[in-house]
């Protein structure tokens, strides 16, 4: 059989062109399989795509009847209709989506399905095209249920295909035309697999930018100016915030907007025995001490080359090793244990602090030499209370990155749950919203958080009961719950007993007393940290 004939014509008065075009094409025996009408400003053109008969003329005899018809401007053969270019056009789009994608017909028949959907059921398209869905090897066919006006989303479902076995979620749309008539519907896979791994990445977070951080206050904003604008320099930053306001972030952050080489290397100087802490930053030789490696070891000024190492709570580091550490960002040198030996060390340094340098200094704990010396650029993170209007976007990112790791339904918090947490105080800040946000989310029997689901650390041992007896509460049960509240939040804060007491300025006894008659649990656990 002869090919089809596609055709452009350019016409004037398309009402009384038609009808001629119509004729020539009668009598020459080409039969419409398809026909479009553009419009173009002032010009209309007619695509045709015709099926040729045993009585057709040839293809120029064709034109030149069609050009005599005076309505025609031109007349010209084409290889592919618009339609079949929008049609390739929106196969290759649809084929570039990572999700499977297939729609049926008012009739329930398959009319498109990309290529991931034809991955996951394992067949051709020229097999699927057309048919009845019911009639279709799949696990269900729920898409039908969407014929009759219903829709579904993030339904968990499983297809076995010879030794693989795909998880996929599937969501249902209805498809209507201009008249709200329904005449299809859609359906999207999304792979279980790519999801876990895509949540999995976003709530590890493994490697923290500025573009990372949340929140849009002006303080923490202006704390971000400040700390892009210095982070292409090698000068030595001290980072100034209270507990958990998230400083090892912002120094990740520094570090990768650096464009530093090397790793980026954090170590806690509060965590570790001033011997302990001493070969890990500087390293030692064989020999230099008992226990020591026979062939000795490289420090973490070593080990960080061109990147940078971030010393965490710098103003707890002893004495005896400021000297050393003010050797280090001084002139670059330093000694391992046990030798005599310099070695020179090209790492960037960024330090943190949640105490009162200056005040250290006056009080001659921590050395005015290193103090200048780190002091080059410090950058002040302000604390949770001070930027309220970031704790709702906040506990929006965590819920999100928590419900993605646990694989829980989406939870969601109400306004009741929003204002509790806007209202309390926050003395661990970020850290400690965290994990207020995963225990509600964890706890929660439903997909709505609530107030009554947003439990702050001194609550968690109070019942509903307690709750409820407000202000009728005998005046030294609320000066008990006050004062056990006050204590949990400052342990909760402070890396150690030791400093929680300070921070309430009372002796280390003084406080493990009060742990023993409010928190027995407590004052037992977590002694190393005394």
């Amino acid at each position: 059989m002869p090919p089809n004939i596609k055709l452009k014509l350019q016409v004037e008065d398309r009402v009384g062109a038609m009808a001629r075009i119509a004729a020539v094409l009668a009598d020459n025996d080409l039969n419409i399989l398809f026909m479009e009408v553009e419009k173009s400003g002032q010009a209309t053109f007619v695509f045709l795509d015709l099926e040729t008969g045993s009585q057709s003329l040839n293809q120029q005899t064709i034109f030149s009847e069609l050009e005599a018809i005076p309505n025609i401007l031109s007349a010209a053969a084409i290889r592919t209709m618009p339609q079949e270019r929008r049609e390739k056009r929106f196969q290759v789009v649809l084929d570039s989506i990572s999700d499977g994608i297939l729609s049926i017909n008012e009739e329930g028949e398959l009319t498109t399905i990309n290529r991931v959907a034809r991955k996951i059921l394992d067949a051709r398209e020229e097999d699927l095209i057309g048919r009845k869905l019911c009639d279709l090897d799949l696990p269900d066919t729920s898409l039908l249920t969407c014929l009759a006006g219903k829709t579904y989303r993030n339904i968990k479902r499983s297809l076995t295909r010879g030794n693989q076995r795909h998880q996929y979620l599937t969501t249902g749309r209805v498809i209507r035309d201009s008249s709200e008539r329904i005449v299809g519907a859609v359906e999207v896979l999304q792979d279980m697999r790519e999801i876990r791994e895509l949540a999995s990445a976003v709530a590890r977070e493994p490697q923290v930018t500025f573009g990372d951080m949340v929140g849009q206050s002006p303080a923490l904003r202006q704390a971000i100016a400040f700390a892009e604008k210095i982070a292409a320099t090698d000068g030595i930053v001290s980072i100034r915030g209270e507990s958990g306001t998230g400083k090892e972030l912002f120094a990740s952050a520094i570090h990768v907007e650096s464009g530093c080489q090397g790793p980026f290397i954090p170590i806690n100087c509060a965590a570790l025995p001033e011997n302990l802490l001493e070969s890990e930053l500087f390293g030692y030789v064989g020999g230099a001490f008992s226990g020591a490696r026979k062939e000795g070891r490289a420090g973490l000024f070593e080990a960080a080359g061109n990147g940078t190492i971030f010393l965490d709570e710098i103003a707890e580091m002893p004495a005896a090793l400021q000297a050393k550490m003010l050797r280090v960002v001084q002139d670059g040198k330093l000694r391992r244990i046990g030798s005599n030996e310099e070695i020179t060390v090209n790492t960037r340094v960024i330090t943190a602090t949640n105490r009162d340098l200056e005040q250290l200094v006056k009080q001659e704990r921590f050395r005015e030499d290193l103090y200048y010396r780190i002091n080059l650029f410090p950058v002040h993170i302000p604390p949770l209370r001070e930027r309220r209007d970031d704790i709702p976007l906040l506990a929006e990112h965590f819920l999100f990155q928590i419900n993605s790791r646990h694989e829980m339904q989406t939870r969601q918090l109400t306004e009741g749950a929003l204002a509790k947490l806007v209202s309390h105080r926050w003395p661990g800040n970020v850290r400690e919203l965290r994990n207020v946000i995963e225990r509600a989310a964890i706890l929660s029997g439903s997909e709505q958080i609530n107030s009554n689901s947003i439990r702050f650390s001194f609550e968690l041992g109070q019942s509903c009961a307690d709750e409820e007896t407000g202000g009728t509460e005998p005046l030294a049960s609320q000066v008990e719950r006050l004062e056990r509240q006050i204590i949990a939040e400052a342990l909760e804060s402070s890396p150690s007993k030791r400093q929680a007491a300070r921070r309430l300025g009372m002796s280390h006894t003084a406080l493990l007393k009060k742990l023993k008659k409010y928190h027995p649990s407590t004052e037992t656990k977590g002694t190393s940290g005394n």
